[in-house]
């Protein structure tokens, strides 16, 4: 069965590159994998200096094909699969009536994205090849609106095919066989809170444990009680200090709370994708 990971959390704290990360990962295990980016901007394009990124997939290594959808591509896709004619569709959809009713019909265009995701488990839509589907989401709150859009549209929509298509994307989104979900945080308050506040958002929604993930973490043999300010510390020191003494603090939290973690070190690496092959090897699937 295909596998949908999405990837979530604060912005700035380089969900996008766990995911490339995540996905190159698979992609060398042998698995035919799609890296998804949703919007309308895409952030691979300059990471990866392509000359475009598009709805269409494109191919950025051996097993992995890179995208960007948007809920308007989602949803034109799926009325053509439907309709079956290029010209009912200009006929139905591109009209000021249709095109002002889809822009403004709460959910609609986090409901055509996560059809388009859960489309393959579903054996409904527009067939897809890959393998697993890793989704570079969308930050905190608007993850949320997006993993919540279905269940508020099928409790809205009780009978037809909107209502049937809505519960069903909402019990792919539930089912741990076909989904996860990976948080990205940074040993840092902000992020920290906002990740955890996230966590126990989708495992109430979902109920499944996310997995969690502390990205640009600072390796070394020292710690925090090893920057004794008798040792003259400048303020390099103490900066280093101060971030050891967030990570340890933040670790023992999370472990306080019993949920299980991921590292990721920080890696100095210019080119894109040797940091994301570098980075590959400290994941486990």
């Amino acid at each position: 069965m295909q596998k949908i990971i999405f990837v979530t959390g604060k912005g700035g704290v380089g969900k996008s590159s766990y995911a490339a990360v995540l996905a190159q990962k698979y992609a060398i295990q042998g698995k035919k994998t799609l890296l998804v980016e949703l919007g309308d901007q895409s952030f691979y394009k300059e990471f990866f200096s392509l000359e475009k990124v598009e709805y269409t997939p494109l191919q950025l290594s051996h097993n992995l094909d890179i995208s960007l959808w948007s809920g308007k591509d989602c949803l034109k896709e799926y009325a053509l699969y439907l309709l079956k004619s290029e010209m009912l569709y200009k006929l139905f959809f591109e009209n000021k009536i249709s095109r002002t009713l889809i822009q403004i019909a709460p959910g609609l265009s986090e409901l055509a994205i996560l059809g388009k995701i859960t489309a393959g488990p579903r054996n409904h839509g527009p067939p897809t090849s890959h393998e697993v589907i890793v989704v570079d989401s969308y930050s905190t709150g608007h993850f949320l609106a997006l993993l919540k859009a279905p269940k508020g549209l099928s409790e809205i929509i009780r009978f037809g095919p909107m209502g049937e298509q809505s519960r069903s994307i909402f019990n792919s989104l539930l089912n741990p066989e076909i989904c996860q979900y990976h948080i990205v945080t940074l040993a840092e308050e902000l992020p920290y809170l906002e990740g955890m506040e996230l966590y126990e958002e989708i495992e109430k929604l979902t109920k499944m444990k996310p997995k969690l993930i502390f990205n640009r973490v600072i390796e070394t043999n020292l710690k925090e009680k090893d920057f004794l300010e008798e040792f003259k510390l400048n303020d390099f020191h103490r900066y280093i200090k101060s971030i050891l003494q967030n990570q340890e603090n933040y670790f023992t939290q999370t472990n306080l709370q019993k949920i299980e973690f991921v590292i990721l070190p920080l890696i100095f690496q210019s080119n894109p994708f040797e940091f994301i092959k570098s980075l590959a090897q400290e994941v486990n699937l």
